[in-house]
């Protein structure tokens, strides 16, 4: 039986390699509509967690489903990626981060791309959802895919459909998010437009690859330059002793022509604050200099520093001195009231306020312990936030407005915040410092 057929009949498998914020949602949508699933996955840590106690270790994600669909034998997990040859559509879900340099990172698209050559057979569909540069599919992986000598668009088919994971979101999931798919051909694209049909309300078909990567990129550089926008206004704003939150509600009153972008202590998650630069990378290829975009980034990378800027003035208010203070910094997590610490700006204010020597804490109850990262390995653990504990630091520097924080009783026991997110928005204190 053919993929098409295969896939009319509901009888074909699934292999999604990457079992994180992105992989794991669109598995169990798969498995939720009778589609078995195979998740492929390095850390052997999730691996057991998904098969032998059917845990997630994602927040938003219920462990529930997830022991439904492994009960159900709908999800099975693995790391061992010989078994690449048994599902007939391979979904790559692998992080594309950015080197030391602020430049693409394409090694575990690559590396993956690598092991599905090794076990490519007729009538599989490859499908990369990873943000990346146009041209990374029908270049870069078509050339490593087109080494076993079978022919795309004939003994397998290549597509690009690009995530649009809103971890936590309450209006869209997964299912209800539009998909955008393009192929390396049309008969790539029309079979790709078949699978994510089973699962998605909503397909866009665009012409190519290319087409598809360059939509996703336009997304997040549409939001990285406007969040640039308002946090350098954020800065002018503050120097003329204007409150920039409470002249983006106000330009927000108008009905048309104005859509509200809030500032904060940096971009996080993996999306906004990585994607441009893949395309100012890809764009010296044709002798182009993205200067609009370039320069957003250079923006929102700054604001940590500006923030860091805020909590020394505000210490020297206090004839306190940043070095040796006690410092509490609130929220870990990139967006609030959610696990995911891709990117945070948190983690960058810490080393930060380390670096000046400061004495840092943290508390976010959705990130209990600071695991090791790409590139930072702190080995803190949340602290407990009651009153007495407020009170033994110098300093409380909101980075994630969680909606568990009490802003009331912390106001009361803090002697100095600086506030990132307007948390403390109703308060009227001079204690409170906007950054």
């Amino acid at each position: 039986m053919d993929l098409i057929a295969k896939v009319k009949t509901n009888k074909f498998v699934v292999g999604i390699i990457g079992m994180g914020y992105v992989g794991l949602p669109l598995a169990l949508e798969f498995a939720s509509k009778g589609i078995r699933v195979i998740g492929f996955d390095l850390d052997p840590e999730k691996v057991k967690l998904l098969n032998q106690k059917k845990k997630s270790y994602i927040k938003h994600i219920s462990s529930v489903r997830i022991a439904e669909q492994v009960s159900r034998k709908m999800l099975v997990a693995t790391s061992d990626f010989s078994k690449l040859k048994i599902p007939d559509v391979i979904i790559i879900c692998v992080p594309t981060p950015l080197n030391v340099n602020r430049e693409p990172d394409l090694s575990y698209v690559l590396n993956s791309t690598r092991e599905i050559a090794k076990h490519l057979r007729k009538g599989q569909l490859v499908s990369l959802e990873s943000t990346t540069y146009p041209g990374t599919t029908d270049e870069d992986m078509l050339s490593i895919l087109s080494k076993t000598g079978l022919k795309v668009g004939k003994d397998f088919y290549l597509c690009f459909s690009p995530e649009r994971e809103d971890p936590n979101n309450p209006v869209y999931s997964t299912s209800t998010i539009p998909k955008i798919v393009g192929g390396v051909t049309k008969k790539c694209k029309d079979v790709a437009v078949m699978v994510y049909g089973k699962v998605i309300k909503k397909i866009v078909p665009v012409s190519s690859t290319k087409e598809a990567e360059a939509a996703k990129l336009l997304e997040n550089i549409f939001r990285s330059i406007n969040i640039a926008l308002v946090n350098e206004l954020k800065t002018v704003f503050d120097r003329m002793g204007i409150n920039i939150w409470e002249v983006i509600r106000a330009a927000s009153t108008k009905p048309f022509g104005f859509t509200a972008f809030y500032p904060g202590p940096g971009l996080g998650g993996h999306c906004i604050p990585i994607d441009p630069f893949y395309l100012t990378w890809k764009a010296r290829e044709f002798d182009i200099s993205s200067k609009f975009i370039e320069l957003a980034g250079e923006i929102n990378t700054s604001m940590p520093f500006y923030v860091i800027e805020k909590v020394i003035h505000a210490l020297n208010d206090h004839k306190k001195s940043i070095k040796g203070s006690k410092i509490l910094v609130l929220g870990l997590a990139y967006k609030k009231d959610i696990d995911d610490l891709r990117e945070s700006p948190s983690l960058k204010l810490i080393e930060l306020l380390q670096d000046h020597g400061s004495v840092v804490d943290y508390n976010d109850d959705y990130v209990t312990s600071i695991p090791k990262l790409r590139r930072y390995n702190f080995k803190k653990k949340s602290v407990s936030l009651k009153p007495a504990m407020i009170k033994k630091y110098d300093l409380i520097l909101l980075s994630t407005d969680h909606s568990y924080y009490d802003y009331g009783m912390i106001l009361k026991n803090a002697k100095i915040i600086v506030d990132t997110r307007n948390g403390f928005g109703k308060y009227k204190s001079k204690k409170i410092y906007l950054a």
